[in-house]
């Protein structure tokens, strides 16, 4: 079962306008209020941009390639000077900590777009792709910090708790919802 070649082009276009769009979008919560007489709602800023449900979810609806192409098309524009990096862009990017998370957008938009198109959808056939590309992005992320920091371990620990350990359980509520509009979504798509 896969995606039509005519539409992983549309998705992986799609995919690439979601991510830019989604690099500077922050989610928020919404609580009631404790003060006051109760009709007030206070928001929460998450820590983590929607980024990462953009390439999950281009993988989980347009498939694999339509993930990587979307990705790739995003780090060369980032890397070609266009601001669409969250710290904006250029060749000097390659020298950051979180390149190496840009890099996993990579290779797990392609895991989660293969696992979600090897069975029928559903939430639990969702749940473990966007999951598992989670846990991509995190390991060739982990793995390019200590590349570049190596042997400053001092930066390496720091770098790993701004860009890892920070924003996990904001990309856990990113990635919960990712998989609920994934999986109604390719219901209606009918693949």
């Amino acid at each position: 079962m896969s995606v039509p070649k005519p539409f992983q082009l549309m998705w992986a276009l799609s995919g690439l306008l979601l991510t830019i769009a989604c690099t500077f979008i922050r989610p928020s919560l919404l609580f009631p209020s404790l003060t006051g007489d109760g009709n007030n709602v206070e928001t929460e800023l998450i820590r983590a941009t929607l980024q990462i449900g953009a390439v999950l979810l281009t993988g989980c609806l347009g498939g694999r390639n339509a993930a990587l192409l979307s990705q790739v098309a995003y780090i060369i524009l980032g890397l070609s000077g266009f601001g669409v990096f969250y710290q904006g862009g250029g060749l000097e990017y390659l020298k950051s900590p979180a390149f190496g998370y840009l890099l996993g957008f990579v290779v797990g938009g392609w895991i989660c777009g293969y696992l979600a198109f090897l069975k029928p959808p559903s939430l639990e056939r969702m749940a473990i792709s966007c999951f598992s590309g989670m846990f991509a992005v995190h390991i060739i992320g982990i793995i390019y910090l200590v590349i570049i920091q190596i042997p400053n371990f001092g930066a390496i620990q720091t770098s790993f708790w701004q860009y890892s350990v920070q924003v996990l359980s904001s990309q856990f509520l990113v990635v919960c919802a990712t998989i609920v509009i994934a999986t109604f979504s390719r219901k209606l798509l009918f693949y």
